[in-house]
């Protein structure tokens, strides 16, 4: 069953705030790509790089993640700018390279960035779109965001996702996808690195972790605080016990 996205409330106001116009912009203000602009092919290749861009979070397209088929479609015009975005957030590479090394958290972060131009407002909106994740899958999610109101806002069908409003860090689309701590740990990160070599010997959340299942250090807090109290054996000596008396005798 579809659930309805949880309600939440933006708790920045970065992300609300008009742009001053030419008094906002300066040399990290992104350039807009917009499919009508484009009268040249030359022109259409620039807004197709955008995209590859802004959906791969990459300077330099590399040539395996070109969607060729999509590519031939947009430049005919056949799809929207909307489609060709949708198409890359769905093809296999986006998905081994985002989709499958992080958490639903982190996913959802790194998606509203890309396709919304914008971060996570908070905690809430995360666990709301996780939520979508879980019960539509990664492609329900992409539809559900790629399909919002809030999308067709600020993009429409024939504008490249770009950072939006008066926001620091830009660009921030250029996140690493695959250094979360589950990520760090599964590829051994956490084992070459110095840093987190010194977080094993005075973290004790971090050895608590590693530490591996079923053993008793996991329990070491809980068997503290139950407090047993000590139950001893009753002290008597052998010289104490009368043997003749307790022998029985015949009469």
């Amino acid at each position: 069953m579809d659930l309805p996205l949880l309600a939440y409330k933006p708790t920045t106001q970065n992300h609300r705030v008009a742009s001053f116009g030419i008094a906002d912009q300066n040399e990290d203000t992104p350039y807009i790509y917009r499919l009508e602009d484009a009268t040249s092919y030359a022109e259409i290749r620039e807004v197709i790089w955008a995209c590859y861009r802004q959906v791969f979070s990459e300077h330099a397209t590399l040539a395996f993640n070109r969607q060729v088929t999509l590519e031939s479609q947009l430049v005919n015009r056949v799809i929207t700018v909307r489609d060709f975005i949708r198409g890359l957030a769905k093809s296999e590479r986006f998905y081994n390279t985002v989709v499958a090394v992080n958490n639903n958290y982190r996913l959802v972060d790194v998606c509203l960035r890309r396709f919304l131009g914008r971060s996570a407002y908070n905690e809430e909106e995360k666990i709301a779109w996780s939520i979508k994740i879980g019960t539509l899958g990664f492609y329900g999610f992409v539809d559900a965001l790629l399909d919002s109101e809030e999308y067709t806002n600020a993009f429409g069908d024939f504008t490249v996702p770009y950072q939006r409003k008066r926001m620091e860090g830009r660009p921030f689309n250029l996140v690493t996808p695959r250094y979360g701590f589950e990520y760090r740990d599964k590829v051994g990160t956490t084992t070459t690195d110095w840093r987190f070599t010194l977080e094993k010997f005075y973290d004790r959340k971090f050895q608590e972790r590693r530490l591996p299942e079923g053993d008793p250090r996991k329990y070491r807090d809980l068997a503290a605080a139950i407090a047993p109290k000590a139950r001893y054996a009753q002290q008597l000596r052998a010289a104490d016990i009368d043997y003749l008396a307790k022998v029985p005798r015949r009469r």
